[in-house]
């Protein structure tokens, strides 16, 4: 029997992610106040420039001195670093992580790996922010108005700042991985 059956559309993620993915404690990869805290933050904005109020984002780092944690307990938030933590957007856009700056893996350049999820996606967004300062191969090689979409930016306050375009004149640049690919 041959039979072509006609495609449908695909799943997309969210908007109900909210109810069941965000924990608490999930935005804090160190307490707040602790020895080289620092806060991590921006805002993720649609291709009409407008915040979104319900998407959810992911970072994975390395510690200071640049080594990957490979250890379990993020979902529990028992004191041990574990590099990835997890935050909501409030009806702003905004989202903050309370971590540590990472040190560049094997001497490369610092960044922490972001992920981005958004009701109208069909599948997560990657991309990476770069510290001030840091650059690689592949940063080097993009178009210096798109490498700047994967920089941090400090603030006065010590704190910094980035934010996500999903789409339009200042779209955050994305990455694509063979494991990935929808």
């Amino acid at each position: 029997m041959s039979e072509t059956l006609a495609p449908t559309p695909g799943q997309t993620i969210g908007p109900f992610f909210h109810d069941v993915l965000p924990y608490d404690g999930g935005a804090f990869l160190v307490p707040a106040g602790s020895a080289g805290a620092v806060r991590l933050h921006g805002t993720v904005y649609d291709g009409s420039g407008a915040p979104v109020p319900d998407a959810l984002l992911e970072i994975r780092q390395a510690d200071p001195a640049g080594a990957a944690p490979r250890v379990e307990g993020s979902l529990h938030r028992d004191g041990r670093f574990t590099g990835w933590g997890r935050a909501a957007t409030d009806a702003s856009g905004r989202y903050a992580f309370t971590t540590v700056l990472p040190g560049g893996v094997e001497g490369g350049a610092a960044f922490f790996s972001v992920v981005v999820f958004a009701r109208g996606l069909l599948d997560r967004l990657f991309t990476r922010a770069y510290l001030p300062g840091e650059s690689d191969d592949f940063l080097a090689g993009l178009p210096a108005d798109e490498a700047q979409t994967l920089r941090v930016e400090p603030e006065a306050d010590g704190s910094l700042r980035f934010d996500v375009h999903l789409q339009g004149d200042r779209e955050t640049v994305f990455l694509s991985y063979p494991r990935h690919r929808s």
